[in-house]
């Protein structure tokens, strides 16, 4: 193993465009030295590490009854697609920078400390929480039940009828920078060596949370830096390897080890900081990809979507019951609420 720095409905669609509110976003903020936001290591995994684990592995447990059962139980009265960045319209796009702008230009609404709007109460909370959902096998789950959260809230509150884009980096492995996400049009540039994000539709962007842990917030810019030997891990060899994992606690492991903890530092800057990551808006769309890979695995064998094994922080079992915390922003959630994206609460699936 290597140890890296880890900071992983189109009808009406063009009316939805103007019903949210794009509000002014902050800007100002000051460029901090890029090696600031290298606050945190996890262990990463190769491709020959994700081999061995493949050719090790064996039988994964037998579901419980009642687990199959719940997994066929809840049913959507419809279910949203969350569509692929570049097979998604502008329209789409846009709806997304918008409910993100909309966010970025609201009045905090709780108690998350430091933060300055409603868009850095979601940055707190996963600056808070970081170290329960990192580094265990709780990440997986937990980032599901988080992006589901910020889609909703962009509903409730900014009128957000869409859903969030999701990257396939995989198509742009070692070469992000190609992606028109990271163009003047949308996201603005990705190889900045450090630098403030200066152009694109959030440029100048200022963030208060982070970086590192809370006590560490300072006012800074939105910065990248891009990194395509990083990226270039994202691949299908990665991500094949990690959906060969036949056990849950071994495929959560691969997920956040694997093309997720290299797309955060290739992407770099606010990226790399696994704390206030979320500062990034770049963030959901990673994170779409991680929760699209965890969606497949499931989809290879009905019964992954009524079973959990492996460990929480503190060494604690999880289990279908086992508490996902969003701290207000949505009313707290157990494992068995997040495992079925076709079923309710959840009410969604990926376009391929």
């Amino acid at each position: 193993m290597t140890k890296f720095a880890f900071l992983g409905l189109a009808a009406g669609a063009s009316a939805a465009v103007l019903s949210i509110p794009s509000l002014p976003i902050p800007t100002g903020g000051p460029k901090l030295d890029v090696n600031i936001f290298n606050t945190h290591e996890i262990m990463t995994l190769s491709l020959s590490d994700i081999t061995e684990m493949v050719a090790n592995q064996t039988d994964a447990p037998t579901p419980e009854p009642e687990f199959d059962t719940f997994a066929a139980a809840a049913t959507c009265s419809s279910v949203r697609v969350r569509t692929e960045w570049h097979d998604s319209s502008d329209t789409t796009k846009q709806n997304f920078v918008n409910g993100v702008k909309c966010l970025l230009g609201k009045a905090s609404k709780g108690n998350y400390p430091g933060s300055k709007n409603r868009y850095e109460d979601f940055v707190q909370v996963h600056q808070t929480v970081t170290d329960n959902v990192h580094n265990n096998r709780k990440f997986i789950v937990w980032h599901r039940a988080f992006l589901w959260a910020f889609e909703q809230v962009m509903r409730d509150e900014c009128g957000f009828t869409d859903t969030i884009p999701w990257f396939d980096e995989t198509k742009y492995a070692g070469k992000f920078s190609q992606s028109s996400i990271f163009s003047d049009k949308w996201l603005g540039a990705i190889n900045l060596g450090g630098n403030c994000v200066t152009n694109g539709q959030f440029a100048n962007l200022a963030l208060n949370i982070g970086p590192s842990t809370a006590q560490f917030n300072q006012y800074h810019c939105l910065a990248r830096n891009g990194n395509a030997a990083d990226t270039a891990n994202t691949n299908n060899n990665i991500v094949n390897g990690c959906r060969a994992l036949k056990d849950y606690q071994d495929f959560a492991k691969c997920a956040e080890q694997g093309a997720h903890a290299y797309g955060h530092n290739g992407i770099g800057g606010v990226m790399r900081d696994v704390y206030a990551s979320p500062g990034d808006p770049i963030f959901w769309l990673h994170h779409g990809m991680v929760d699209r890979h965890f969606r497949i695995w499931q989809n290879d064998d009905s019964s992954r979507t009524g079973y959990i094994d492996g460990t929480g922080p503190g060494g604690a079992a999880l289990t279908m019951d086992t508490d996902i915390f969003l701290n207000g922003l949505k009313p707290n959630m157990k494992v068995r609420d997040v495992m079925n994206t076709i079923a309710s609460p959840m009410c969604y699936k990926y376009n391929y």
